[in-house]
């Protein structure tokens, strides 16, 4: 399970933007969060992701409570959540070829033998040509972008994947490709899914259940 409980979370003492949250996710299954732009579900995603420490509550991976963030989270926890944000061109270094970018992680945890399987399973997955591969961020469109920052969240295999916001500023042609990526990638692992949206339609379409914020927590402004 993936549980957050009772979450209060902002970016300064005194002013959180989301306010006793509770939510709770099943190994398999897929959540929807949907609420307005602003109302705080990003910064819920992110305790959800444990990139965001929060001022109160907690947060419960696998069974195990989770003491550390960012880079001081237990390799264990933050190798099993995989997570792509609304705008992939804030989320990746804009030297790196895509190749590199999606190699990233791997790097980073000492798997450097994994490479070559795992660009050449992925690539084809997410939807991006053998041409794309050695392009920089500032040479692809915010679609094939956003393909790598989806195959970089996959990399590790992760057994939980946060998705915020990831179609927002995509044609209707590549968010459907996204999902069906991520969906594809669910069925083969058993992978849980949180999904942040605005887009009820997509999301009632997309997830086992739907959260309306509004049912979930008092929220202030993100």
């Amino acid at each position: 399970m993936l549980e957050l409980h009772d979450i209060t979370a902002g970016y300064g003492r005194g002013a959180p933007v989301v306010r006793n949250a509770t939510l709770a996710l099943a190994p398999g299954e897929s959540v929807g969060l949907l609420g307005p732009s602003g109302c705080g579900k990003s910064t819920l995603a992110r305790v959800a992701a444990l990139l965001h420490r929060p001022e109160a509550g907690t947060v419960t991976l696998d069974g195990d409570p989770v003491r550390g963030w960012r880079y001081r989270a237990p390799r264990t926890q933050r190798t099993a959540i995989g997570v792509v944000f609304q705008q992939p061109r804030l989320s990746c270094d804009p030297r790196l070829r895509l190749t590199d970018l999606i190699a990233e992680p791997l790097r980073a945890t000492g798997r450097r033998d994994e490479i070559p399987e795992r660009l050449a399973e992925l690539a084809p997955a997410v939807g991006l040509t053998p041409d794309l591969m050695d392009r920089r961020p500032h040479e692809v469109s915010d679609g094939q972008l956003q393909r790598a920052c989806l195959a970089r969240a996959l990399v590790l295999r992760p057994r939980w994947l946060i998705c915020d916001e990831v179609t927002a500023m995509l044609d209707a042609s590549t968010a459907a490709a996204l999902v069906a990526a991520v969906e594809e990638y669910r069925t083969a692992t058993g992978a849980g899914l949180l999904a942040v949206g605005h887009d009820q339609v997509l999301l009632d379409r997309w997830c086992d259940r739907t959260v309306h914020w509004k049912k979930l927590t008092v929220a202030v402004h993100e």
